[in-house]
């Protein structure tokens, strides 16, 4: 009797199950975390305190206030978090192959990571600057509003208006400061499970906790230097000359090492890890938990 084929479906799915699991567990943490990133943003744009901005959105705008963008977040995520996780996935099951299966350095960990971020980043930054944009228009003058009802009458109308490159805005620093993040954040998550579980002999849950806990930390120490630079670019007004402070990101990094040394770059980290660390921890949890779903149902 002939032996019969495996069904090309399998192959299908085995190929696109990280990238599938990567952003389901990216909308479920977003889902979570949105909130504090809505109040984030607001406090960026200088609407006060944490409890003072949520105090003032929930009084003048309703609760929803609070999940306005979640929309476009969850796009972002079933792009960029998609992509990231399911390329370091694929990057990082190669280069296993290629080491005659033998566990990834450190080092070789990392460039995936580097190369998952960019790949994430790129296409992920269209719903990015949605996010962000509509996050933004409520604190907006009413004339200048853009009214956006949803992230993907944001992004076509960001097409339409001005272009479909200027869904790219901001791209060069957005994928630098993601491939700093995702290095810190992926490598450390697979270096943290096989300490955890080889090394402690810690069990499942105890193990993903523990090394989402330190892959969180390291996305954010590993991402705060360009998320200070990039915001330090964005803020700069020019004096009474016209003159900026900074001609670019190369010379706020050079300005700010001569004047702060490299401490001045993690200013604001316990901020900042609390702002990051939660989502990252979220999405390996979550994508745990599928995975052990998925394992249970034989997929």
């Amino acid at each position: 009797m002939a032996q019969e084929k495996p069904k090309p479906t399998a192959g299908v799915w085995s190929a696109v199950k990280p990238f599938v699991n990567g952003g389901c567990s990216g909308m479920l943490a977003t889902c979570a975390v949105q909130p504090i990133d809505m109040v984030k943003v607001r406090i960026q744009l200088g609407q006060g305190s944490a409890g003072e901005v949520t105090k003032n959105m929930i009084k003048n705008e309703g609760f929803g206030a609070l999940y306005k963008g979640l929309s476009a977040g969850l796009l972002r995520q079933a792009t960029y978090t998609t992509a990231r996780l399911g390329s370091f996935r694929i990057l990082t099951n190669k280069a296993v192959e290629a080491n005659d299966g033998k566990p990834l350095p450190l080092y070789q960990k990392a460039l995936c990571g580097l190369t998952a971020g960019a790949i994430g980043a790129c296409v992920g930054n269209p719903a990015d600057l949605a996010l962000i944009r509509m996050q933004a228009d409520a604190t907006l003058p009413a004339a200048q509003r853009r009214n956006y009802t949803n992230a993907f009458h944001a992004l076509y109308r960001i097409a339409a208006d001005e272009g479909v490159l200027a869904l790219w805005k901001g791209a060069g620093p957005t994928v630098v400061r993601a491939m700093a993040l995702n290095m810190g954040m992926l490598a450390s998550y697979d270096q943290s499970v096989e300490f955890f579980k080889d090394n402690l002999g810690m069990g499942e849950a105890a193990t993903v906790l523990g090394a989402s806990s330190v892959s969180g930390f390291f996305a954010s120490a590993c991402s705060l230097p360009f998320d200070y630079v990039k915001t330090q670019i964005q803020k700069m007004q020019p004096d009474a000359e016209g003159k900026y402070p900074y001609t670019g990101s190369l010379d706020c990094a050079m300005k700010t090492l001569k004047a702060g040394g490299p401490l001045k770059f993690y200013t604001g980290f316990p901020v900042y890890c609390v702002r990051i660390a939660p989502h990252v921890m979220l999405t390996w949890i979550f994508l745990n938990q599928i995975q052990k779903i998925e394992k249970n149902a034989g997929w």
